[in-house]
């Protein structure tokens, strides 16, 4: 219901609603890198139809990185993992203030997290 009042008093949020929705189910619901593209190619022209600033700066910036994004719809996999692992180390370096002995130090490391 207060959706409803909301989108008949601001008639623009419904649009920048129902394009979020829109991104969010392309991102949920595709599982094929190519139909992903595709469905995404619709979203870009619906956003420049529908001419939100904000929106048009955000498919301009996923526009820029499309090739990169488009890479997770091949086994919808991520590189989190290997980003925290990166994160591990990082802060391992910081707990023992730095390395001077890197050979020490890869040792310490594949004992600790190996």
């Amino acid at each position: 219901e207060r959706a409803a009042v909301l989108f008949k008093e601001f008639p623009s949020l419904r649009h920048a609603y129902n394009l979020a929705m829109m991104f969010r189910s392309w991102y949920e619901n595709n599982t094929d890198k190519k139909e992903a593209e595709k469905d995404l190619k619709s979203w870009y022209k619906k956003v420049e139809e529908e001419n939100i600033e904000s929106f048009l700066v955000a498919a301009e910036s996923i526009k820029a990185h499309e090739d990169t994004i488009l890479n997770y719809f091949n086994n919808r996999s991520t590189n989190a993992s290997a980003e925290s692992f990166n994160a591990k180390l990082k802060g391992f370096r910081a707990l023992v203030r730095g390395v001077r002995d890197v050979k020490f130090f890869l040792f310490r490391v594949s004992k600790l997290y190996g």
